[in-house]
């Protein structure tokens, strides 16, 4: 896994390409990948977690803070909303250097540190990245190596999220899904069980195996893409990928 500083460093970039992207956009542009948003609905998000996790990881905080109990300073008109996204980069980084990847704290994932927040501040951010330039009709371009460990935190998360672990126990037991990236060295096995998911690296046989780009394999893991969209190829069951999709979203 890359170090603490890489992930802090690929955080700064994709906030700042995130509000880059949101700038560009009309704040009340539809967004489809994440149905009933606006494009000012999906920044207010993101720059609301990156405050949230901000004040934890400040406070060392062994304990929830409640979104709901933060100053987040959102601005009056939703066409400044892209600047207070880009201004909260800079707290949030300093927060998760000054703490360094081991500082014991309170996160909704099974480890319990700082570095886990670097993690998942990049790839929270980079998936709504995603969503802002899908929703504008592009195709996003993520770094292959963040899109691949993308993946992995998002299966090592899956057991803790909140919504996904509510419906995991009715995905098929036995049933599996393989991910094969075409331009980096990375496959996956994901295995249904009774009420839980494992995943493992490597090649093996599934009930249905998608191929294709890493970055088209991670949005189609959060159900940003269908199975059947351009760069990906679907062997075996794709209705099986569309109920994964249903029943894991974030």
């Amino acid at each position: 896994m890359p170090d603490h500083e890489w992930f802090c460093e690929r955080a700064g970039d994709e906030i700042a390409r995130m509000a880059s992207a949101a700038g560009a956009a009309d704040p009340a542009s539809p967004v489809p990948t994440c149905p009933g948003w606006t494009i000012a609905r999906l920044v207010k998000h993101t720059g609301i977690v990156h405050r949230w996790a901000t004040r934890i990881v400040s406070a060392r905080s062994p304990e929830r803070i409640e979104q709901r109990d933060l100053e987040a300073g959102l601005p009056p008109r939703e066409a400044q909303y892209a600047g207070w996204l880009a201004a909260g980069a800079a707290p949030l980084l300093a927060a998760l250097r000054s703490a360094g990847p081991d500082t014991a704290l309170w996160t909704w994932g099974a480890e319990q540190r700082s570095g886990w927040w670097a993690r998942r501040m990049l790839h929270e951010t980079t998936v709504h990245r995603a969503d802002a330039e899908l929703a504008a009709g592009g195709w996003p371009s993520v770094d292959p190596l963040v899109a691949a460990d993308g993946i992995e935190e998002f299966l090592a998360n899956l057991p803790d999220a909140r919504r996904p672990r509510e419906h995991l126990g009715s995905l098929p037991a036995g049933e599996s899904v393989h991910l094969h990236a075409t331009d980096c060295d990375g496959e996956w096995l994901i295995r249904f069980g009774d009420g839980t998911v494992t995943w493992s690296r490597g090649h093996e046989k599934a009930t249905v195996a998608a191929r294709g780009p890493v970055t088209a394999l991670l949005l189609l893991l959060y159900g940003r893409v269908p199975p059947s969209a351009g760069p990906l190829t679907v062997f075996g069951d794709e209705a099986l990928l569309r109920t994964w999709q249903d029943k894991t979203a974030l």
